[in-house]
């Protein structure tokens, strides 16, 4: 065949050859109507000549730049040189592609796992890559989520200028000169590019991602500048194949083994010269797949740059399927890219290890030696083109019949298509697979490849130390169980028996008749034990190899894990298919429940992985905790932790659940986050996502693909528990979401067929997805939309945890996932299925509330938010075909893809703020803890829950206190006003004392009334934060919101109460004042008479004769005035009145009682309440031996409380307001005060409902207070009258009208005098009164800051922790028996010692005292200025300045007026001076004034505002009488933070007469039995109790030292008890008696929540 026709042709218009010509992109045809393969290049004419091998590697081979002049030199290996430019700064063609992605620092600088799965903008947005520096990462965002898309490359710009042709007219003219614009990128570049700049992991996670593609991977991959080829050893290691062959048809069995392993043949691709024919689109269709890049895919038909000497491997597998098989048998397929002429030693690695290799050519060079020189084993086949024109037969003829390959010639004629030909293709592969028995693993390649000069991936020395470390451990595995018994022990059956004794210890299940702490005591001792036990095992070899090989630099550690996952499971797969087997077949007949049960034993205990060795070595690690401090072997194992910490920061996954034991090593996996948060702090934010499905329904799968992460699976079934990995946030994306890590949390299959054998499988499904929900902010649910009835089981168990999390505070998100949903319209048509869900849901939502027994939860939106329009997404199939064979589906990719970002919109939205990994710790101890219990809701223990629910408290208590203190200032301001009502101080407009009451009420209302909303908007404002865990006590927002309503309620009838006492007194006063003044003025008449008479005498007189004039005078005045007796009212009648109206809703039987007793009678005797009835007396003496206080005991001391506080307030009432002996009058009685005592004893009795409270016992405490402040206010009112007695207050002002007299007569100057006496009665009085007005309050803010008092826990610590430090017996007697009575002593006790430091309480005066001394002052300057001669018109002026700021005594500025002439500038001159001095006098006297005598006569007693906070609501625990610490005093439901022996209340066994030591919190998970009041007298299991004490929440103790604090003080005072009431010790625990001092401390500590 002539062609130098042709040739020369070519030649002559090489110039003008597009420049994309490449290795696969270059055939022509003769056929006008031929359309080119895919990978191929048509020539622009149908008669241009092809490029010739020469030119063809000038183009390919070398990689020249297009401007530079090179020197093709051929490497040792065959490769091609890199381009040698003309000027030393040209970079080669390798360096400039990487630049030109953006990869340039990335060949030096590896790309890691960590960056490449880290979350940022790009990965969650859809934005196309812009230029060709985001093709790698748009490919890897692709790759990484398995989308088959991942090859289609095409930066915006350039799909831009594709754009711009298409709406321009074609321009025939330049036809000839359309060429490539050069901007496009190879996608083969690009993977190449990707593989050379990144590390072994990287690249071993592309692989294995391309193979799930079905995309072929770089078998050899090759980098131009160093001249060499590497073969991907390890970067396909992690890639296992599951495929049937014909051999397995019959068994229905399977072959699975990792790729590398496998020896099945390998037959090659390769090209000599140019080709006519695509051998990467004719290699697609021969498999049936697009394995491989070719020209007429995207940007495929864009020029190689790096490229060419690629060599790709792909895999065919059957599926045991005849008909859709096209091989029976599994095959690889290599693909060498590029001309073998130019990659030699690429095609002599082919030629060695493949069983055949198909040379594609269009014209033989009969003198070709690079076929006729090669030794090697693979049959050599010659494939053509007979269309080509290049194509020559009789050189065909002469190579053939040289190599003796007549029979190998397959060649592409007219005559056929392209379909025939693949097919005839396929017959000689297919012959080859049948015939050879040339098989070789990529493996054993390894040996080929040092031979050929070829680097191997896996040489590095990281590596190699890390692959040597893991065949010392795994090649010692012979037998898996003998293994595991003598080189991992600890986490065997010490593991699971620890297990099953932490849930006996929190279920109690065994107790029988035994003491309860007895018991849980000798379940401490067996812990205890086995923990020895463990703590005695010397370390295994293993475990020192596997702990030393991790503990190796970060690289390397990396690979050893690889390494033991990889060999553990070859291992595996070996070892487990015999037991599948089995197992397979027990499982066909129902009644090898037994049989399956062990078989399923044994492949829990045969399987074996690496998350059986971190087992191994938290249980090392838990052992060693369990050690003292000091001992070595402690010491030396507490790096563990943060070496496992550092693996989760490199991306390996920590398993939280142990699936095997379905326990938390708590203490290890506590201190692997603890050590974590020290190494990422301050960046410790997470965000957590956690994924709950049925068994085989894609859970992993669908995170995989999300993340890109890959969860450690045990090799043959599925794994057990749950796993966390991490993932870092890009700074980017750290705005949106406000985290710098999400949390990916995978678990097991729910509804698991292996654990369906089990007994307990339903209960550990419910624990495992209570704590993965309870630990999310967002829970993904997998359904696979064909199994209806799993999914109902699946949605039973999972809206059960969305409950038990509703109940404790935490609220997570959650999105439900339909799988293998593949219709486009599936949204629309699947709203009947939506529907249907929600119905579903509901209906599981009642049934779980009716367990947990909260029934008002009645749907699915009762318990979480959920819109099924939003909530639910619909996904493809996974599997586009039958596997192995089939790809991912595109479909799946995507859908997962906009769930992704959904999910990440969802997250950024979240109402909370991100959990800091130790938060993130300690709920998940606090979740695992109640999931222990049976009972979840009310087990839960939460310290994040506390914690915020403290801080709610803190700020509630603060917003109550400026509620109360604003009330308080008010208060005093209006009693100032009612005091100065009528006199020359009053501002205000009203004279009228009724119409001003009216006034004021109204007033305070509103203000009352804006407060409360004030507080509820705080209230509101509070929840609306994202910070402070606010959204785990949103639960308590109501029962706060009641406290507020509550507390504007109770201070406005306070108030009321009040300004009616205020006014009545008043009114009284002014009675009095009245004739007191009309008396003054005629004796004043009288005295000015007689000075008249005296001066008229016209004689000095002496005071003895005017003293004598003055009584003369005196005398017969007196008898001229009239003094009407004041006539007492009877306080008894009144008081009764007011009690009989209390009592008329009590019926007619509370009337009666009344009638019986006089009041008078009443309260003379210690009130004493007697059980009445023969059942009320049974029950008395029952109580004795059953575990439930006696009602009457309880009620003696609810009694006691009561009239304590009761006679209190009628003492406060009683007294005077100055600790000197001229103190004010007695003050009047108001009728206000019985209305109040009486209101103070319904609001008591109403917090002690879980009494029942008689109306006998009702009737008689409130006629026994009634009658004793009947008695006080009766003497109170008669001491008032004979105070106030007009003819003795008059006696007792003789002195100073004779000492008036005498001076007036004697013209003397009063000023000074009556400047010191003003001072001194009117002004004193008034100041101290309003410092003490002013101090209450100023006490009570200064006590409120101390730690104490901040919040109902603090104080309820303290006052324990003070308990402690005194260790006194009597003492702690006095607390259980006279809880409030001790309470109040101890805070006035607390408010004395910190008052007492350092002049506290002067410091609180001083201001007060400063600030009315300088409003005396302004009022002297004031007056002062209004010109008035009159001292009169001086001292009104000056009252007035000060009529809202003090109250001067009315009765003694009259006494101060009498007789008074001193002149008004002299008065002020001399009242200034003794202000002064008054001042001083008064600092003084406050720094030498006992405290309590000053807190006894405060307006506003700190002691009863403090003991109100403390107190709280005053609910006791029904069985303890431990007290309520909720806050807020309207909450719906009681909890104490810790309870006590129920022998410290004097409870025994009836049978041994001794006390008894068991503990509420213990009682309530047993099946011990109490019996409730009457007038059921019955008999109730403690776990129920709820039922009969609906309001109150007793948890379980979180852990057995939680009420170390009581067992301590029990077990010190034990006889002391006994003697006490009246029974023998106790029986203490064995455990009790070694509780020190310090532990009991800590536990007081922990169960307070105290820091």
């Amino acid at each position: 065949m002539d062609s130098s026709g042709e040739e020369e042709e070519f030649f002559d218009s090489y110039d003008t050859l597009p420049e994309r010509y490449s290795e696969e992109k270059d055939p022509s045809t003769t056929q006008s109507n031929y359309v080119s393969p895919p990978e191929e290049v048509t020539p622009l004419c149908s008669d241009t000549r092809t490029v010739s091998d020469h030119c063809s590697d000038t183009l390919r081979g070398s990689g020249i730049m297009e401007d530079s002049s090179t020197v093709d030199v051929k490497g040792r290996n065959g490769t091609r040189s890199t381009a040698i430019g003309t000027s030393a700064n040209t970079q080669t063609q390798q360096q400039t592609l990487l630049e030109d992605l953006g990869l340039k620092q990335r060949y030096t600088e590896k790309l890691t796992l960590s960056e490449i799965l880290q979350i940022d903008l790009k990965a969650i947005t859809d934005e196309p890559a812009k230029c060709n520096s985001d093709l790698p990462w748009y490919s890897l965002k692709k790759l990484m989520m398995v989308n088959v898309t991942a090859r289609n490359l095409q930066s915006e710009r350039e799909s831009s200028n594709d754009g711009a042709t298409e709406t321009t007219e074609f321009d025939f003219s330049n036809l000839s000169d359309m060429t490539d614009s050069g901007d496009k990128v190879n996608p083969l570049d690009v993977i190449t590019a990707l593989f050379l700049c990144s590390d072994g992991f990287v690249q071993q996670e592309m692989a294995l991602k391309m193979s799930m593609c079905q995309f072929s991977v770089p078998l050899l991959l090759p980098d131009c500048d160093t001249e060499q080829c590497k073969l991907m050893l390890w970067a396909m290691r992690d890639i296992v194949k599951t495929y049937r062959p014909q051999s397995l048809l019959q068994s229905k069995g399977f072959t699975e083994e990792r790729i590398v392993l496998s020896e099945i043949p390998l037959i090659s691709f390769v090209r000599l010269g140019e080709c006519s024919m695509s051998k990467s689109e004719i290699l697609n269709k021969l498999l049936s797949n697009d394995f491989f890049v070719h020209h007429d895919m995207e940007c495929g038909d864009t020029r190689r740059r790096i490229s060419n000497g690629l060599t790709e491997i792909t895999w065919y597998l059957p599926c045991g399927k005849k008909n859709i098989d096209i091989f029976s048998e599994p095959l690889a397929v290599a693909n060498l890219r590029g001309d073998i002429a130019s990659f030699e030693t690429q095609f002599s690695f082919l030629c060695q290890t493949s069983a055949a290799v198909f040379v594609f050519f269009d014209n033989l060079d009969p003198e070709c030696k690079l076929l006729t020189n090669l030794h090697h084993k693979a049959q050599m086949f010659l494939v053509g083109n007979q269309e080509s024109k290049c194509f020559s037969m009789d050189a065909l003829k002469t190579v053939a019949t040289k190599l003796g390959l007549t029979k190998n010639i397959i060649t592409k004629t007219k005559q056929n298509n392209y379909a025939d030909f693949v097919q005839g293709l396929r017959k000689k592969v297919n012959d080859v697979i049948e015939n050879t028995k040339e098989k070789m693993c990529i493996e054993k390649m390894a040996d080929i490849a040092y031979e050929l000069g070829i680097l191997v991936d896996e040489d590095c020395p990281e590596c190699q130390t890390a692959k040597e470390n893991a065949d010392a451990i795994t090649s010692k595995i012979q037998n898996t169980l003998e293994y595991k018994a003598t080189q991992l022990p600890l986490h065997g059956e010490i593991w699971k028996e620890l297990t099953i004794l932490e849930k006996e210890e929190f279920r109690l299940k065994n107790l029988g008749s035994e003491d309860i702490e007895i018991y849980k005591a000798g379940l401490q001792k067996e812990k205890e034990k086995l923990r020895k036990k463990q703590s005695s095992v010397n370390m295994s070899d293993s475990m020192t190899c596997f702990i030393s090989a991790i503990s190796s630099p970060g690289i390397e550690r990396c690979y050893f894990l690889k390494w033991m996952r990889m060999n553990l499971d070859n291992l595996s797969r070996e070892k487990l298919s015999g037991l599948r087997k089995e197992y397979k077949e027990k499982c066909k007949d129902a009644e090898n429940k037994e049989a399956i049960k062990v078989i399923d034993n044994e492949l829990s205990n045969s399987s074996l992985g690496i998350e059986h060795f971190f087992r191994e070595m938290g249980q090392i690690y838990e052992a060693s905790v369990s050690l003292p401090e000091q001992d070595l072997s402690r010491k030396q194992l507490q790096h563990l932790p943060e070496i496992c910490a550092g693996l989760l920061l490199d991306g390996f996954p920590l398993e939280l659940v142990d699936g095997d034991a379905s326990n938390i090593p708590l203490t290890w996996v506590s201190d692997v986050l603890s050590q974590l948060n020290e190494l990422v702090s301050p960046k410790n934010k997470i965000l957590v996502v956690t994924v709950l499905g049925v068994q085989s329904t894609g859970k992993s799968t669908l995170l995989n693909t999300m993340f890109g992460v890959q969860f450690a699976v045990s090799t043959g079934r599925c794994t057990r528990g749950a796993f966390m990995l991490l993932i870092r946030i890009n700074e980017d994306v750290k705005k949106v979401l406000n985290c710098d890590f999400v949390v990916i949390i995978d678990t097991e299959g729910l509804k698991s067929a292996e654990l369906a054998q089990l007994d307990d499988s339903h209960e550990h499904d419910n624990e495992l997805a209570t704590l993965v929900v309870g630990l999310s902010d967002i829970t993904i649910i997998n359904i696979a939309m064909e199994n209806s009835t799993q999914m109902k089981d699946i949605l039973q168990i999972v809206v059960h945890a969305f409950l038990r999390m509703k109940e404790v505070g935490k609220k997570p998100k959650c999105q439900f996932v339909h799988q293998n949903v593949s219709d486009v319209s599936a949204n629309e048509n699947t709203q009947r299925e939506r529907k249907l869900l929600l119905d579903q849901l509901n209906e599981m939502t009642q049934a779980a509330a009716k367990m947990e027994k909260k029934e008002k939860n009645t749907c699915f939106t009762d318990v979480m938010e959920y819109n099924p329009e939003t909530g639910n997404w619909y996904i493809p199939g996974l599997w586009n075909g039958n596997p192995p064979m089939a790809p991912v589906n595109a479909g799946y990719s995507e859908a997962v893809y906009q769930f992704k970002k959904n999910i990440t919109q969802i997250l950024g939205n979240c109402e909370s703020s991100a959990n800091d990994i130790l938060k993130f710790k300690e709920w998940m101890s606090s979740l695992w803890r109640a999931v222990k219990h049976e009972n979840f809701i009310f087990s839960f223990r939460n310290s994040l829950v506390a914690d915020a629910y403290m801080r709610l408290c803190t700020e509630f208590n603060k917003w109550e206190w400026e509620f109360k203190e604003s009330i308080y200032k008010w208060i005093t301001y209006a009693e100032t006003t009612i005091s100065n009502l009528g006199t020359p101080a009053s501002k205000s407009k009203r004279v009228d004392m009724r119409e001003l009451i009216l006034s004021l009420k109204s007033e305070v209302s509103t203000k009352l009334m804006e407060l409360e909303k004030e507080l509820l908007e705080k209230l509101k404002s509070y929840f609306k934060q994202k910070d402070g865990h606010v959204h785990l006590v949103e639960r308590y927002k109501e029962d706060f919101a009641k406290s507020a309503r509550s507390l504007q309620r109770d201070m406005e009838n306070s108030v009321y109460s009040q300004l009616t006492a205020a006014a009545e007194i008043k009114q009284g006063q002014t009675e009095v004042q009245k004739i007191k003044e009309n008396h003054t003025k005629e004796i004043e008449k009288a005295v000015f008479a007689l000075m008249d008479e005296c001066r008229k005498k016209n004689i000095q007189m002496r005071d003895e004769e005017l003293n004598k004039e003055f009584d003369k005078m005196w005398k017969e005045t007196v008898k001229t005035l009239s003094f009407s007796k004041q006539v007492p009212t009877d306080v008894f009648t009144s008081v009764s009145h007011y009690l009989r109206i209390n009592l008329t809703n009590k019926g007619s039987h509370a009337s009666e009682l009344l009638s019986k007793t006089k009041l008078q009678d009443c309260g003379k005797t210690p009130f004493i309440y007697k059980a009445k009835g023969i059942l009320e007396r049974a029950k008395k003496k029952a109580s004795n031996w059953l575990p439930i206080q006696d009602p009457t005991i309880r009620l003696q001391k609810i009694a006691d409380n009561i009239i304590a506080e009761c006679i209190q307030y009628v003492k406060e009432k009683g007294k005077t307001d100055a600790p000197e002996a001229d103190a004010k009058n007695p003050k009047n009685y108001s009728d206000a005060y019985i209305q109040e005592i009486l209101r103070i004893i319904d609001d008591r009795l109403q917090k002690h409902e879980d009494v029942t409270v008689g109306i006998e016992f009702e009737v008689s405490l409130k006629q026994h207070i009634c009658g004793i402040a009947a008695r006080h206010f009766q003497k109170m009112h008669e001491d008032f009258l004979k105070e106030n007695d007009p003819y003795l207050c008059l006696n007792k002002n003789k002195k100073l009208f004779c000492d008036g007299f005498k001076d007036l007569f004697n013209q003397r100057d009063q000023s000074q005098k009556k400047a010191e006496e003003f001072t001194k009665q009117c002004l004193k009085p008034a100041v101290e009164d309003f410092v003490y007005s002013k101090l209450g309050p100023a006490i009570i803010h200064e006590m409120r800051k101390q730690s104490q008092f901040i919040t109902r826990v603090g104080s309820q610590y303290e006052i324990l922790l003070d308990l402690l430090s005194k260790h006194s017996f009597r003492e702690y007697v006095r607390y259980i028996r006279s809880y409030e009575v001790y309470v109040k002593e101890w805070i006035l006790d607390q408010t004395v010692k910190h008052l007492s430091k350092d002049s506290k309480m002067f410091e609180l005066v001083d201001p007060h005292l400063d600030s009315s001394i300088s409003s005396i002052k302004a009022a002297i300057h004031k007056a002062k200025k209004k010109t008035s001669a009159d001292l009169n018109t001086f001292i009104n002026n000056f009252c007035q300045e000060l009529g809202d700021t003090l109250v001067i005594s009315q009765e003694k500025l009259g006494d101060f007026m009498m007789l008074n002439k001193a002149n008004q500038e002299q008065f002020a001159d001399w009242f200034t001076q003794f202000v002064d001095k008054m001042e001083k006098a008064l600092k003084q006297e406050f720094k030498k004034r006992d405290i309590q005598s000053i807190l006894q006569h405060l307006d506003v007693k700190p002691q009863n505002e403090l003991f109100t906070q403390v107190i709280g609501c005053g609910k006791q625990c029904p069985f303890c009488a431990v007290a309520c610490v909720r806050g807020g005093g309207k909450h719906s439901v009681h909890e104490a933070s810790l309870h006590r022996p129920n022998g410290l209340n004097g409870y025994m066994w009836e049978k041994t007469e001794k006390l008894a030591t068991d503990i509420c919190s213990s009682l309530v998970v047993s099946d011990i039995q109490f019996r409730c009041d009457p007038p059921k007298v019955e008999y109730h299991f403690y776990k129920n109790y709820r039922n009969i004490f609906p309001d109150w929440n007793i948890p379980p103790d979180g852990s057995y030292e939680a009420s170390d604090y009581w067992k301590y003080v029990m077990s010190k005072f034990n006889k002391e008890f006994a003697k006490e009431h009246g029974v023998k010790p106790a029986d203490i625990p064995t455990t009790w008696k070694y509780i020190t001092r310090l532990q009991a401390e800590q536990s007081l500590k922990e169960s307070f929540n105290i820091n």
